[in-house]
């Protein structure tokens, strides 16, 4: 992962990149693994999650985080903060990554997170009601 990461670092350095960045994930079927693999690993590959962190404007990946394991969207989003601060003005993000754990090392970092609520009550959605929709689309 060391060195995708340089080659990630160093083309990102090449764009103009705006400060307004998403965060998403998705989850890969890997049914196909090599059998010799993980028979002789002694393991089992079902799925691998990828977690990308995209500049909005030049659709840029600013990083990633592959894992084979099941971890929740808002365990993995702290890692990618805290090694990205400089790159990110504004955080954009789906219900998966509504945490207050989150919401907080944003603003520590001086990130403004524009993260959607998940709507428990009547205040969650005045919350989202209230999201500048020229920023979160």
């Amino acid at each position: 992962m060391a060195v995708w990461r340089i080659i990630l670092t160093l083309s990102v350095s090449l764009l103009p990149t705006s400060g307004v960045v998403g965060i998403d994930a998705s989850a890969f079927d890997r049914s196909h693994a090599s059998k010799h693999y993980t028979k002789r690993a002694e393991i089992t590959i079902q799925q691998l999650k990828v977690t990308l962190l995209v500049d909005a404007k030049v659709n840029a990946i600013l990083d990633l985080h592959v894992t084979t394991t099941r971890k929740h969207d808002s365990q993995i989003a702290p890692s990618l903060i805290k090694r990205n601060p400089e790159c990110i003005d504004i955080l954009l993000g789906d219900k998966g990554y509504d945490d207050q754990k989150i919401r907080r090392l944003a603003r520590q970092h001086e990130v403004r997170p524009l993260i959607k609520h998940r709507e428990f009550t009547s205040l969650h959605k005045a919350w989202n009601a209230r999201l500048d929709a020229d920023l979160y689309g």
